[in-house]
């Protein structure tokens, strides 16, 4: 075995959990929207969550203008298919009667908005009362999809504060992950993110010493007590109309 596949073989799976935490709950969540019910997936991308969305009347929206390839500034995702979006508009302007839906969902979209307390407004104004809105965002992110990234991301505050006074009560709010996981998800990128802005990447001892950063992170992640407050990869909100 080489000392590449050794190293990945040993390595633990602390900051690994990200995307897969969130769409277990993201799919979990929906199964709780009754049957039948009409739902607005705002800033829908590329549609991936309409697979959990089947016994739901599905509708997707975006505003349709990422490329894959952004402005090449920060992540990017090289090559971006929305497929065939229902409404085409911007997010803060959605083209249906006041209490179209039962429920919204708003996925990874938040930080992508130059104005996401506007959405919030008109998330209020598009759900039924009762309705659901469900959403997540991230806590901490890199600049991705640029030119369209405009806020690094949310903590919980910031979901009481705007969700309330626009006639939200929030049923859950969940983290997803802690400080550690966040910071071994960021060491786990020093391979990539050092070819790509020093043109170089970490010799067989540095990456040894990242495997054993990422061990410790591991073992504090286990023992881990609230540091979520501190920081994590973002929050689970799922609330509902007044």
């Amino acid at each position: 075995m080489s000392i590449k596949n050794l190293l990945k073989s040993v390595r633990p799976s602390v900051g690994k959990s990200n995307e897969s935490t969130r769409e277990r709950w993201l799919e979990e969540t929906l199964k709780s929207i009754p049957d039948n019910s009409r739902i607005l997936d705002a800033g829908a991308g590329t549609q991936q969550y309409r697979k959990f969305c089947e016994h739901l009347n599905y509708v997707s929206q975006d505003f349709g203008e990422y490329d894959g390839q952004g402005d090449s500034a920060g992540l990017q995702m090289g090559k971006f298919d929305y497929g065939k979006l229902d409404i085409v508009s911007d997010i803060t302007s959605i083209p249906e009667p006041d209490s179209s839906f039962d429920a919204i969902m708003c996925i990874e979209v938040l930080e992508h908005l130059p104005d996401p307390v506007q959405a919030i407004k008109e998330f209020s104004r598009l759900i039924k009362p009762k309705g659901h809105l469900i959403l997540t965002a991230p806590f901490c992110s890199l600049t991705h999809f640029s030119p369209y990234h405009f806020s690094t991301g949310f903590n919980r505050y910031w979901y009481e504060k705007h969700l309330t006074a626009n006639g939200f009560k929030i049923i859950e709010i969940a983290p997803n992950g802690n400080f550690f996981e966040f910071v071994a998800q960021e060491i786990d990128r020093i391979g990539s993110i050092s070819k790509r802005y020093s043109k170089s990447k970490p010799g067989l001892l540095e990456r040894l010493s990242v495997l054993i950063t990422l061990r410790m992170l591991s073992r504090f992640s286990k023992r881990d007590k609230g540091s979520s407050d501190l920081l994590c990869f973002g929050y689970h909100v799922h609330a509902r109309k007044d």
